[in-house]
């Protein structure tokens, strides 16, 4: 059963170790812990719908609650204290592109807005219900679910939309294929969310972002439906699958998706390497980047961050262990883990790890094997489960990313840690700030930065604390060089900053292709681009 008011399966918990609260303390001060809401508190709260009866639409409350909110930070806020504000006024749960647009066809004739759902792990508030004098109707896509097709000799797949990260890797496994599509959110989130934010997954290196695998599919909007050929390449014009991909639900329902698919791999390692600074690590990895070492994914945290994994792992006396032989071997304070994978036939990695070897000793590399590579290999989907641990010790924890050019990497990376370590200075109060490039380029990297901080005496401190690091950090982003997101989307609560990456006309293009398929404003407003 998924959880109401937090992140995934009610079944799994990530506990902060005692150790681990220990390290928060002595950094950001002993623990603040708010008290919780119960679900039938919040419960009591939800209003009558204001539509009427459909055959495909619940106006159950508690399904109406757990189709109100993603999984940002002033949504885990909402969810804990109760206050969640405006609920969507039914569910639709349609089972076909017919009735996708039988509900868009509806929600025109009882004047409804309607916000598309997929695995509702959004994190830039992409589908939270605004108040509204129209009604709101969300529709989950969740049971558009299946395979619906494999051409072999093309290895092109055809999915429902509302397929997730599972239920796309079991049904092609089956049949001896894989998408390659790993985001931390793979466990819940769909393939039709990873088309409409522009998804990157963790293994991109070897089979890409969601542009290279999205070949074609079919888009619902209240002007018609949008047929996306699926061509290896074409030189006819604009790609209409750039109007798909990144329009977050704004210019229609995503109903069907073809996607790039590969035969499964013959073998998969993970290996973890201790660099012995940044500098040298940041060398390592654009220079693998750039040879184009055949590798699967590559991952670097900076010297905090590796700190802060190794504290929060457990097992104090082999991490111990482990701290002595890398000072021994020249990586000691200051190191960075750099974990990379190899995947491939047996051959083909025994080449891809021959060469990454050579290169990353060059730079004072420290080869530790497989274990730790397994551990992140098994643990990967699990981060996100952890907010639940650092609540329950009394810490807020947020993450935010951007990516830009090599040449401004480390600049960039520098000011977006300051901006939220020095975010909540005026109060007192200190932040605890981590990075690591989990997706490179040959012309640059994305950075991936998570912060602690302490929430305050009250929900409403603690929201007034993120939208200060949230603020800091996002107008930092935008004023040097980097784009407002690499993998999360716009949402909502990227919209204020899109203008200054898309520059005026940019931005006017946008709103024509909506008032296009959308004239009367009905999909997602408020998402991507501002009322």
């Amino acid at each position: 059963m998924r959880r109401w008011n937090g992140w995934g399966e009610e079944t799994t918990e990530v506990e902060l170790p005692a150790h681990g609260q220990d390290f928060l303390g002595e950094l950001v001060g002993p623990g603040q812990r708010l008290a919780d809401a119960s679900l039938e508190q919040v419960l009591a709260q939800v209003p009558a719908s204001r539509l009427p009866a459909h055959p495909l639409i619940s106006l159950d409350p508690e399904e109406r609650l757990r189709h109100a909110r993603g999984q940002s930070l002033p949504d885990w806020l909402a969810m804990r204290s109760g206050a969640f504000g405006v609920f969507p006024d039914g569910v639709a749960y349609p089972e076909s592109a017919e009735q996708v647009r039988e509900l868009l066809a509806w929600a025109r004739q009882q004047d409804a807005l309607l916000i598309p759902y997929g695995g509702g792990t959004s994190v830039a508030g992409h589908i939270n219900p605004q108040a509204s004098a129209r009604p709101v109707l969300t529709l989950s896509l969740e049971r558009m679910n299946r395979l619906l097709e494999i051409d072999e000799e093309s290895l092109i797949a055809t999915f429902g939309p509302g397929a997730n990260g599972p239920q796309v890797e079991s049904q092609l496994r089956a049949r001896g294929y894989t998408l390659g599509h790993f985001p931390q959110s793979w466990e819940l989130s769909t393939l039709g969310g990873w088309v409409a934010s522009r998804s990157s997954g963790q293994q991109s290196l070897r089979y890409g972002r969601i542009e290279q695998l999205f070949a074609g599919g079919r888009l619902e909007t209240f002007a018609g439906t949008l047929e996306i050929p699926c061509f290896p390449a074409s030189a006819a014009g604009p790609d209409l699958r750039e109007m798909v991909m990144g329009s977050e639900g704004r210019f229609g329902i995503i109903s069907e998706v073809k996607v790039r698919i590969s035969r499964l791999a013959e073998q998969e390692r993970f290996y973890a390497v201790f660099m012995p600074d940044w500098p040298r690590a940041l060398a390592a990895i654009r220079t693998l980047t750039q040879a184009r070492v055949p590798l699967s994914m590559l991952r670097l945290s900076n010297a905090i961050e590796t700190r802060t994994q190794l504290a929060l792992a457990g097992h104090p006396r082999q991490i111990a262990w482990l701290e002595k032989y890398l000072a021994l071997r020249g990586a000691g304070e200051g190191k960075c883990m750099l974990t990379f994978g190899v995947t491939g036939s047996r051959a083909q990695n025994a080449a891809s790890l021959k060469q990454a070897k050579k290169l990353l000793k060059g730079f004072g590399g420290v080869f530790t094997g497989t274990l730790l590579g397994r551990k992140w290999a098994q643990n990967r989907f699990r981060f996100p489960y952890l907010r639940h641990g650092l609540w329950g010790a009394g810490y807020a924890v947020d993450t935010l990313e951007t990516a830009t050019d090599w040449s401004n990497v480390d600049t960039l990376l520098n000011k977006v840690e300051a901006s939220l370590r020095d975010g909540l200075v005026e109060e007192g109060e200190r932040v605890h700030v981590f990075t690591h490039l989990s997706h490179v380029y040959g012309e640059g990297s994305s950075i991936y930065t998570t912060y602690v901080f302490r929430p305050g005496a009250s929900y409403e401190q603690a929201m007034a604390r993120w939208q200060r690091l949230k603020q800091a950090a996002s107008q930092t982003i935008v004023e040097n060089r980097g784009t407002i997101s690499h993998q999360h989307g716009v949402g909502r609560d990227h919209a204020p900053y899109l203008a200054a990456e898309k520059g005026e006309l940019g931005m006017a293009a946008l709103q024509a292709l909506s008032a296009h398929f959308d004239p009367e404003r009905r999909l997602a407003p408020g998402v991507l681009l501002e009322e």
